[in-house]
């Protein structure tokens, strides 16, 4: 909650219908940042690791690299994009709609069928030597990181 009454009885009544946090005008930006950032923690951790991994794929945010199995592997900014997009959600399946507004941005006007390419770059690259593929297509439905992948059968 952000607001301007600072008394200690409006913060506790803040609080107590539901706020996560208060914060009193005037605030600083880094430290709105910095609380945003310690709720998703709380919420959702995968949204904000580092690194994150799926069987044998690991995704690293600061040095934005994947590998598969130790290996490198090359993408494009959009492709970097997707893949960090579905390994936030794994199991979860996105329509193209729901693709593209969360890789490309909802002030974006793009095909739909725009998603299908870059899937199928995405795939290409990190599929490169008859491993198994983790991204599953559902028909009628969109895409998904299968949540199985990596795990024993």
């Amino acid at each position: 909650m952000l607001t301007a009454r600072g008394e200690e009885s409006e913060k506790v009544r803040g609080l107590a219908t539901g706020a996560d946090d208060y914060i009193v005008k005037p605030f600083s930006v880094p430290e709105l940042l910095a609380r945003v950032r310690a709720l998703l923690r709380r919420a959702n951790p995968e949204r904000v690791a580092l690194v994150l991994s799926i069987g044998d794929i690991e995704l690293d945010r600061e040095k934005k690299r994947v590998s598969r199995n130790g290996r490198p592997i090359d993408l494009g900014p959009t492709e970097y994009r997707l893949l960090e997009f579905l390994m936030e959600r794994p199991g979860r399946v996105f329509s193209r709609e729901q693709l593209l507004d969360g890789v490309w941005g909802s002030d974006i006007y793009i095909d739909e069928r725009t998603v299908d390419v870059h899937v199928g770059r995405l795939r290409k690259a990190i599929n490169r030597g008859h491993m198994s593929d983790p991204i599953r297509t559902v028909r009628g439905a969109g895409y998904a990181l299968d949540d199985r992948f990596g795990r024993p059968s």
